[in-house]
């Protein structure tokens, strides 16, 4: 009866470890640990009181999206962070304004309200009504097994960014090769180049100039606490997220 028992305790210490490793490895697929919902916005700011030279274009607010209505949950133009992460941007924007840029915010924390707004959409096959501006070569049926829609995302935990960069010399967005919530691989950092060595590979789609540009708002973010995704080149987590397992739910507002 003891070497059962010890077999079966065994048994649950190998299941509990290799769920753990499962959660950090796919923080956006919904494999995650155990969630909090919850509608407390204290430890969150409004971006633009921390980072006072981010310009805003949330997308989501507007109907210019992958859906083309604007998002459950976006009740305001406006873009929210943790305070940690909010604090760590403005050390990338202070980087990038010497080098005469400024950011251009799309997507900050996201409520999970919106994200169930997208599972409803991605379930709903016969809406395609954006289909050539975000996924012309991409059947909408795969969306979920290919990962472009989770019903969880790491958005809704705070400490997440969508953004890209503006010039301040030609009053310009920079080109970056690719348009935020494009769903295909020309979306990848890595697209065109290595985005570890920041060398430049070369294809018909992208050039040298253009992945350059990712790798400068890549560097700067990563330099200032931020980890990459590696499905999109606009996207970036705080490494030392404050809340790694809370899905929050308040709405975009001002605070």
């Amino acid at each position: 009866m003891k070497i059962n028992k010890l077999i079966f305790l065994l048994g649950i210490a190998v299941t509990l470890l290799l769920s753990g490793c499962s959660s950090a490895s796919a923080p956006e697929t919904g494999k995650v640990s155990p969630t909090l919902n919850t509608d407390d916005a204290s430890g969150f700011v409004v971006i633009t009181d921390v980072v006072p030279d981010a310009i805003l274009e949330i997308r989501y607010y507007s109907t210019y999206n992958f859906i083309g209505t604007r998002i459950d949950g976006y009740q305001e133009p406006t873009a929210l962070l943790t305070r940690q992460a909010a604090d760590s941007l403005k050390a990338v924007s202070d980087e990038l304004v010497a080098m005469g840029y400024r950011l251009k915010i799309y997507d900050a924390y996201r409520p999970q309200m919106a994200v169930d707004h997208f599972v409803r959409w991605g379930e709903d096959l016969s809406d395609t009504l954006m289909k050539q501006y975000f996924y012309p070569n991409i059947d909408k049926a795969v969306l979920f097994d290919q990962g472009y829609i989770a019903r969880r995302s790491g958005h809704s935990r705070g400490s997440t960014v969508d953004l890209t960069l503006f010039d301040m010399n030609t009053e310009k967005e920079v080109d970056m090769g690719g348009t935020f919530d494009w769903f295909g691989i020309e979306s990848h950092p890595d697209f065109g180049g290595n985005s570890n060595t920041q060398k430049y590979n070369g294809n018909d789609k992208i050039t040298a100039e253009q992945f350059q540009n990712r790798m400068i708002l890549r560097t700067a973010m990563l330099r200032h606490g931020f980890k990459p995704y590696d499905e999109e080149w606009w996207h970036f987590t705080l490494k030392n997220e404050p809340y790694p397992d809370t899905y929050f739910t308040f709405p975009v507002t001002m605070l």
